[in-house]
């Protein structure tokens, strides 16, 4: 039975990037209708959720841009590439706006000049089409299919030229893409990570074991088409899992990791290394946020969720003292290695849980367990109340706050505010440009 078709026109964009629309008494979410566009749908349901699909464009907005990824609709990784890049930066502004009502005058997201391959860590599925050839792609929208697709516009080129590679060495040197189900196949997933500045290359075949005939074969076609390559490491990942990266690994060429310059420093990154996607943008955020907290030699800074140190170190460069804070051990050894690296002295960098460190200091309290500033860079989910609670404790005098997900930083800020702290400044970084993504850095005291 055919789908009945309506014509609506799109009101907003919601936090997804969606365009919504008003219908029978309901606002429903269109993927790809921009706000003041007439659209022709079809509703189908997500769950318990009502959506519409896009049919076609009937009037489309001065907004739009017709240079649309041919993956755009089946893919779902960049919401807004069919929206002109100076009104995405308008729409991540207005978003952090209305979450910070009471801040005025919140300014326009820093945007990037030009917002194009600019993800410097990628990966890619393996599998088969329905005609049993070899693909390589990423799964489409809230499915376990792959799409094929090898020439994604925000990833870096040279990425996508590696992954064509490797597909090309799987045809010719007959090397099956793992299957989930029947637990049979070798080749998983790619991971390729990309310095920006220094051009150095990693490349993380994953696999259902770390030693396999092809092997070699597969180095050397690797090696041949990119002599600027820095070094290949196997991982292991034989379980049924949504994880792309196993624990074990195998380094077949190279020490294991790649370096990058950002801010001046150099910083080590391994294949689970914690570092962002889009480096000269982090520069951008890291610089910006530094300069929000007028952070002096006379601050002693803490670093809390420091990973490998990134923040930790470019932090350095401006305060007294700086002390990082991590969990996960291999990534405070490659902090330690990464503050070597750039004879910082003025640091260092401490296994434990943040919460449990903070309210230390805020017992053992002493000249050299006094922090006035806190940085913080929690995952997409924010803090929990554990960490919250222990960083009132400690009561720093100014609390850095960067987010990538500014629903859950609303949240956090409103949970500061109850003990005083107030908002004294608030900037979007656009970390993911064609993307919903917004990074949002605000300053409380």
């Amino acid at each position: 039975m055919k789908k009945k078709v309506y014509r609506v026109r799109g009101k907003y964009l919601d936090e997804f990037g969606r365009g919504v629309v008003s219908f029978n008494h309901s606002m429903i979410p269109v993927p790809g209708l921009l706000p003041g566009e007439l659209g022709e749908i079809t509703l189908y349901r997500k769950g318990d959720q009502t959506l519409g699909r896009l049919m076609s464009v009937v009037e489309p907005s001065g907004e739009r841009t017709e240079d649309v990824c041919p993956h755009f609709e089946k893919c779902g990784g960049c919401q807004l590439c069919h929206m002109k890049y100076d009104r995405q930066l308008d729409y991540k502004t207005q978003q952090v706006a209305m979450l910070f009502p009471g801040f005025k005058n919140v300014p326009r997201t820093l945007g990037m000049a030009e917002p194009g391959g600019y993800r410097h860590k990628v990966h890619a599925t393996f599998g088969r089409n329905r005609q049993g050839r070899i693909i390589a792609g990423i799964y489409e929208e809230g499915t376990h299919r792959i799409l094929s697709a090898t020439d994604c516009r925000i990833q870096d080129p040279v990425a996508n030229q590696v992954i064509r590679t490797v597909l090309e060495g799987m045809e010719q040197y007959k090397i099956q893409p793992y299957n989930e189900d029947t637990g049979k196949g070798m080749l998983r997933h790619v991971l390729i990570r990309t310095g920006y500045k220094t051009g150095q290359i990693m490349v993380v075949p994953v696999v259902a074991a770390l030693s396999f005939p092809q092997e070699n074969k597969l180095v050397r076609l690797l090696l041949k088409r990119f002599p600027q390559l820095t070094t290949i490491v196997f991982n292991k990942n034989d379980r049924k899992t949504s994880m792309v990266l196993g624990r074990e690994e195998r380094i077949v060429y190279g020490q294991g990791y790649i370096e990058d310059e950002l801010c001046g420093m150099t910083f080590r990154i391994s294949p689970k290394s914690f570092y962002q996607v889009n480096p000269p943008q982090a520069q951008v955020l890291y610089e910006k946020a530094m300069s929000m907290a007028g952070i002096t030699q006379k601050d002693r800074v803490l670093d809390t969720y420091c990973g490998t140190g990134t923040i930790t170190l470019i932090a350095a460069k401006y305060a007294g003292w700086v002390t990082g804070v991590e969990v996960n051990r291999g990534a405070v050894e490659d902090a330690r290695f990464n503050g070597k690296k750039n004879n910082v002295k003025n640091t260092e960098f401490v296994c434990a849980d943040a919460a449990e460190y903070m309210r230390q200091v805020a017992v053992d309290f002493s000249k050299d367990k006094y922090y006035n500033v806190v940085i913080m860079d929690p995952p997409r989910s924010g803090s929990d109340p554990g960490f919250l609670k222990a960083l009132v404790r400690m009561r720093p005098e100014r609390i850095v706050y960067i987010s990538c997900n500014p629903v859950t930083q609303k949240r956090d800020v409103a949970f500061l505010g109850r003990y005083g702290y107030k908002i004294r400044g608030i900037c979007p970084v656009d970390m993911f440009p064609m993307t919903a993504g917004i990074e949002n850095i605000v300053l409380l005291s």
